[in-house]
């Protein structure tokens, strides 16, 4: 679902992305750590055509985003840190108007599933977002990406700032929507959380992807160590 070949990007004489080379089935959690610069941001930034590659390509569903980007945001949902959405709007109102863009037409009913499944609360539906919290706001930003049919789900930092209780209800979200197969990509600077809900977690350093390993085969103590070392 998510391909790069050879992608590289530069700004002058500084390499921000060196030659990466990734693959993401459908169904995968793949979990990018890395420090500040590492190359997380802007390996997202690149899968979702907002910048352009200096060498390589990228693919999303077999599609190349540097040719035919219209084509792949068809597939595509995106998260960032900060989700932004019309604070003025309720959550239902958000979820109607975004998947209308996307070409969707449903009905009341269908957008209460969408929420419902993205794990908000049906009290919180009719509440405009000005009062929602970050993770409530993310939780909007996921039925999003399950109205639009997304099969690939783009993540910048998405647990930064969320408590511990609304970030394992994320992570459970994430594992949902895995099962559905989705392919997920996600920058994150939160080794315990990669490690509990991805499939494969690379670490970047200085713009390389310098280690790839399946979340199975690593504890969490582990896996800090590996990154500390790394880093």
């Amino acid at each position: 679902m998510l391909t790069a070949v050879n992608l590289t990007k530069k700004y002058g004489d500084r390499i921000a992305l060196n030659g990466l080379n990734l693959t993401i089935n459908k169904g995968a959690i793949f979990a990018l750590l890395g420090q500040n610069g590492a190359g997380k941001t802007t390996t997202i930034n690149l899968f979702l055509g907002f910048i352009k590659p200096t060498e390589g390509d990228i693919k999303i569903n077999d599609i190349s985003v540097v040719t035919a980007a219209d084509k792949t945001k068809k597939d595509v949902a995106y998260i960032p840190e900060t989700v932004m959405l019309y604070p003025n709007l309720t959550g239902l109102e958000n979820l109607k108007f975004f998947s209308s863009l996307a070409g969707f037409k449903y009905s009341t009913g269908e957008l209460t599933y969408f929420l419902t499944k993205a794990g908000l609360q049906v009290t919180a539906h009719d509440q405009n977002l000005s009062g929602y919290s970050k993770g409530m706001r993310q939780k909007v930003g996921i039925a999003i990406a399950i109205a639009k049919k997304a099969k690939v789900l783009l993540l910048d930092e998405p647990t930064s700032g969320l408590d511990p209780k609304a970030s394992n209800e994320f992570s459970q979200i994430l594992k949902e929507l895995s099962e559905d197969g989705t392919a997920i990509l996600m920058a994150t600077h939160d080794i315990f959380r990669a490690r509990e809900v991805a499939t494969h977690i690379g670490i970047m350093k200085q713009g390389n992807l310098v280690t790839v390993i399946e979340a199975e085969k690593i504890s969490a103590n582990e896996l800090e160590n590996l990154y500390l070392q790394t880093v």
